[in-house]
């Protein structure tokens, strides 16, 4: 028998504030339209004052496990991706583990900006089939809206807040592509493409949290291709082809880089999970967002064969392929 990492419960949290495009127009040189066409955004959440990614992860994890129909105590370790925690230290997934009421296991945070929730399921894929532990917490959570650059039209208008989560179970299965869990993992980076996406600060350059800073055009044309080949690379891991899959469920970053990376796979928009529209760029909560409303809608059902891929800053790119 092959273990395997399967998804037990699914649950998202957004804040309350919604933000249209519009209210950008009030400040900076650029319309609804300008933003639409360029990115497929119509609006965004941002997070309130006192709401933190910590509380975000907390809340989406809360979701997750009603979801499962489990609790804290039945959970072995919590792992989080993001970018934007609450402090330096400790670790997001040490807070959120407290606000659980979590007593044992561990908890630790991973940082590959957008592609972090894939290089999260990794991690506790690898974690469930090593037999190390039998339940996990994965958690994307950012509050993206604290580093940006209210000036800069080009960036600011792209992100968002909010928190995904996810619960991984172990389960025994047959070791073929017809079970249900994990099946393949691939991931890459390259820190020469450093300067496409960044923060110019940090503990031990500025001693601030610095901004976000995007070669946009430059990471366009990067993303399609290096999220079509991870995507195929991982399908392939798994034994199988594009056509097998049922969904893609991809990084939400800009409606052009997901309808070129569904054309490279040869897949219709109508096989595509969608978020973008309604939360921008929330990238390491993107995914988890993306498979906990997309279960919501109905879109994902139980057996459904999904590819979740994502790149960001590094640059780092993964996907995960997974049977619901």
């Amino acid at each position: 028998m092959t273990i395997r990492a399967v998804i037990t419960g699914v649950g998202h949290y957004l804040p309350k504030r919604v933000v249209e495009n519009a209210e950008f127009e009030k400040t900076l040189d650029t319309s609804d339209e300008w933003i639409r066409s360029r990115s497929g955004i119509e609006r965004r959440h941002f997070a309130a004052e006192g709401e933190t990614t910590s509380m975000m992860g907390t809340t989406a994890a809360r979701a997750a496990l009603a979801d499962a129909g489990l609790t804290a105590a039945d959970i072995d370790a919590v792992i989080v991706a993001t970018s934007t925690p609450d402090l330096t230290f400790p670790s997001v997934a040490t807070m959120i583990q407290k606000e659980l009421g979590m007593t044992c296991g561990f908890a630790f945070d991973v940082q590959a900006v957008c592609a972090g929730f894939i290089y999260a399921l990794s991690n506790a894929n690898a974690q469930i089939v090593s037999g190390q532990v039998k339940r996990v917490l994965v958690i994307g959570a950012e509050t993206f809206s604290r580093i940006m650059d209210w000036t800069d039209r080009s960036t600011c208008v792209l992100f968002g807040d909010g928190a995904g989560a996810l619960v991984l179970e172990a389960r025994e299965s047959a070791g073929t592509s017809e079970d249900r869990g994990i099946l393949s993992v691939d991931l890459n980076s390259d820190g020469t493409y450093k300067d496409m996406l960044y923060v110019d600060g940090g503990v031990s350059t500025t001693g601030t949290s610095g901004k976000l800073r995007m070669q946009g055009n430059a990471l366009f044309r990067q993303a399609v291709q290096k999220l079509a080949e991870t995507a195929e690379t991982a399908i392939a891991k798994a034994g199988l082809t594009p056509a097998d899959i049922d969904w893609i469920i991809p990084h939400q970053a800009n409606i052009r880089i997901i309808e070129g990376t569904a054309k490279k796979l040869g897949h219709a928009m109508d096989q595509v999970v969608v978020t973008v529209q309604d939360h921008g760029n929330t990238s390491a909560a993107s995914i988890p967002l993306a498979m906990s409303v997309g279960r919501a809608r109905g879109q994902i059902k139980d057996g459904d064969l999904c590819v979740a891929e994502a790149i960001g800053g590094g640059l780092a790119w993964g996907a995960v392929v997974l049977r619901w």
